[in-house]
């Protein structure tokens, strides 16, 4: 069995001996194919030395996270750019709009997302997309650019039907995550409702823990309790789950 957490940063442990224990538990769980996105300049650092640490297991996407596009966001484009140019990644993310804690920089959010969807359409790559408490201004852009380069991950998806449905017509999959798993969340009867095919699993180590660890820090080990909290939900096997999953995951990022 294969697993992929397409969205971790599990990069953040940065003592050797606790990251090699991290990934030892994913492979002792199957998760044996992870994601990492930094969120900034600084971060590129950390993802790139995670991937060079374990290249079997880890692959880097680069972008500027919303929740860091500041004053200073051109600036951090800027070296973002730079890194791509020396860098294989595999995605531009991730990327998007948050208007949970800040809506200081609303403007240039946008405009930071825009431009980094045109850096992943000229490089034929997907995006992965972070959206929080903005829907409708993501998929406002996301509508404003949609054509036949346009692919990636709606990253954390936790809306309803109706806005899953709406991604998916786009042309992109949904990020399910830890969020599924908890008992009043309500994403468990959206994802009951929505295909395999369109669904990829992440965890967004270490934050938004699934049961049965909820309340501590997450690690991608614990993939395999989203795989099967879905895998009940389409009553089939968590093997099925981590097959289709896995799948998706290669066709979207080409590995």
């Amino acid at each position: 069995m294969v697993l992929t957490d397409t969205h971790t940063h599990q990069y953040y442990e940065t003592d050797p001996e606790k990251k090699a224990a991290l990934m030892q538990r994913c492979l002792d769980n199957g998760i044996s194919r992870l994601f990492l996105p930094n969120v900034d300049a600084s971060s590129i650092a950390q993802v790139m030395d995670m991937v060079n640490t374990y290249p079997e297991h880890c692959f880097p996407m680069l972008g500027l996270h919303p929740c860091d596009v500041k004053a200073n966001y051109e600036e951090e484009l800027d070296a973002i750019h730079h890194a791509l140019e020396d860098t294989k990644v595999y995605a531009i993310g991730e990327i998007g709009i948050d208007l949970y804690w800040d809506k200081t920089f609303i403007e240039q959010q946008r405009d930071a997302f825009t431009r980094q969807i045109g850096w992943a359409k000229e490089r034929d790559l997907p995006i992965n997309i972070h959206c929080r408490n903005a829907f409708d201004e993501v998929y406002a852009i996301l509508q404003q650019q949609h054509d036949d380069k346009l692919k990636g991950i709606f990253h954390c998806f936790s809306g309803t039907v109706e806005q899953a449905r709406q991604i998916i017509d786009l042309g992109l999959s949904l990020g399910i995550g830890g969020v599924v798993t908890y008992k009043n969340g309500g994403l468990d009867k959206v994802v009951e409702q929505i295909a395999l095919q369109h669904i990829v699993l992440e965890t967004d180590s270490p934050y938004l823990t699934p049961v049965p660890y909820r309340g501590k820090p997450n690690e991608s080990s614990y993939l395999i309790y989203v795989a099967q909290k879905v895998a009940d939900l389409h009553q089939t096997s968590v093997e099925e789950v981590a097959r289709i999953t896995t799948e998706n995951s290669k066709i979207i990022f080409g590995v």
